[in-house]
């Protein structure tokens, strides 16, 4: 059967992004292969209802990127053990219920290029099965050897959802710091990266100098995950990126390059660029902040955290860690820079 026309760059970025993921897996592939099991197996109900539902969002997380850190981080640290296979099925499911709110508080119909189960199965069951995900990864983590996996993702969690609410807080709030942006999106998306690496780190036995590093290599990960996926927003194509785009701006989130954009032209150009923001009208507000260079600047700062992401592994020994690791671990910051534009 040939693909639909839009179909083709889809498939071919879709397959590219596997192929380098395999690659960056490989020293983690038994171990990813034992959490995508127990999270299928988790992922369930004796209910046939709530059972499709759950298995209907299975793969909404994709790329697996917040355990493959914990993994990758137990990996360069010592050992993996079943702490991290547990852990990281409990930084999966964590991630895939926040994306079921997500989608709700943004009003999206599209997700990994299907329509998102708020748009099948309405917001009220969506709501409810996302607080189910959640509960019952925090029932799992309580199986770890120590509490420590369950009070970290506790806190990380507490954090995401304030940096929601300040997120919708701030909604058309187009006065917004950048300070205050990035104490949002530290929250809402960086958290969970952070602590899944530092957890990763900790279960292996590294001490508190390197669980520190492991933790501050996966906020600035998530930092420049958070400015890639603004920048796809305005940017990207819905047929490659498989979600709705656009509603950054339709929901009037003060995101970085409008910030920046803001911040670079007087009155009379901040009242159009705003005026097209407030109206949805995507087109004509990223000729805008082309205009000011907007783009280029939040694409540099994702670049900027990547390297500090990079230089902060400086503290992982030599000695300890595997063959290759530290260089894998540049690989994996790198790709988050990679996502179609």
């Amino acid at each position: 059967m040939t693909p639909e026309p839009d179909s083709a760059p889809a498939d071919s970025a879709a397959q590219a992004a596997k192929a380098i993921l395999a690659r960056l897996y490989a020293p983690i592939l038994p171990e990813l292969k034992q959490v995508e099991e127990m999270y299928r197996a988790e992922l369930s109900s004796d209910d046939e209802y709530i059972a499709n539902l759950l298995e209907y969002i299975e793969d909404y997380s994709g790329k697996k990127l917040r355990p493959a850190l914990l993994l990758l981080a137990g990996k360069a640290c010592g050992k993996v053990t079943h702490d991290h296979i547990i852990l990281g099925v409990v930084a999966e499911m964590l991630h895939t219920a926040t994306l079921v709110h997500d989608d709700i508080l943004d009003e999206a119909l599209l997700r990994r290029k299907r329509a998102s189960i708020n748009a099948l199965a309405g917001n009220e069951v969506s709501v409810l099965l996302g607080d189910h995900i959640f509960s019952h990864a925090f029932e799992i983590s309580l199986e770890c050897t120590t509490p420590v996996g369950a009070r970290e993702f506790s806190r990380a969690m507490a954090r995401t959802c304030f940096g929601e609410i300040m997120q919708v807080h701030n909604r058309n709030h187009f006065e917004l710091s950048e300070a205050k942006y990035f104490e949002i999106i530290e929250g809402k998306t960086a958290e969970l990266y952070a602590t899944s690496a530092m957890l990763g780190a900790h279960y292996a036995g590294a001490n508190e100098k390197v669980c520190r590093a492991f933790y501050d290599y996966g906020m600035n990960l998530g930092r420049a995950f958070q400015i890639m996926d603004d920048l796809l927003d305005m940017l990207g194509e819905e047929s490659l990126v498989g979600k709705t785009l656009g509603s950054d701006v339709e929901k009037g989130k003060p995101t970085l390059p409008l910030i920046h954009h803001l911040a670079h032209v007087n009155e009379p150009g901040r009242k159009q660029a705003l005026d097209a923001a407030q109206q949805g009208k995507r087109k004509e507000l990223t000729e805008l902040l082309h205009q000011t260079g907007s783009f280029k600047y939040a694409a540099a700062r994702a670049n900027a955290f990547v390297a500090a992401a990079k230089k902060g592994l400086d503290v992982l020994p030599e000695s300890t860690a595997p063959d290759g690791m530290r260089e894998l671990l540049y690989e994996v910051a790198d790709f988050v820079l990679s996502r179609e534009l």
